[in-house]
């Protein structure tokens, strides 16, 4: 794979010989760890909308909100939009990240899945297992 039209090394191919893309298992189980524990991470810290809650469910800062509006301070009306608007984007965060992590959790073990079927039928001379990696290999 050729990303911004990398230039071609000897041969014509990229870099030292090869010209496919890989990704270890270990980079895809890494990925998604981050994303996890980012997910986790926001969760607990950055739900501005819940913090302080009251009685009635509601955060110190819509408490706060409520007491200016009453007060009639237009600062009340615009906290109240920054909150929802701040819990509204860090839910699509929260997503995201679920989303990459369960992802990548499915990729890693699909594609080992897909690893094991390829070295199960495909064999060297000496009888040990062809990675999927080198197929491009045979096609050359």
């Amino acid at each position: 794979m050729q990303i911004n039209q990398a230039p071609a090394g000897p041969g014509g191919s990229t870099g030292a010989g090869r010209g496919d893309l890989v990704v270890n298992q270990d980079d895809l189980g890494a990925v998604g760890n981050e994303a996890f524990i980012l997910h986790d991470h926001l969760r607990r810290q950055a739900d501005i909308a819940g913090a302080g809650m009251d009685k009635n469910g509601s955060g110190s800062s819509m408490q706060a909100a409520a007491s200016l509006k009453g007060h009639n301070f237009g600062l009340g009306s615009a906290l109240e939009t920054t909150v929802s608007m701040w819990d509204s984007q860090l839910k699509t965060l929260l997503q995201a990240c679920a989303h990459i992590s369960n992802h990548l959790d499915y990729s890693k073990a699909l594609h080992a899945n897909d690893e094991d079927q390829i070295a199960a039928s495909l064999r060297q001379r000496n009888g040990e297992a062809v990675p999927a990696s080198r197929l491009n290999e045979y096609f050359k």
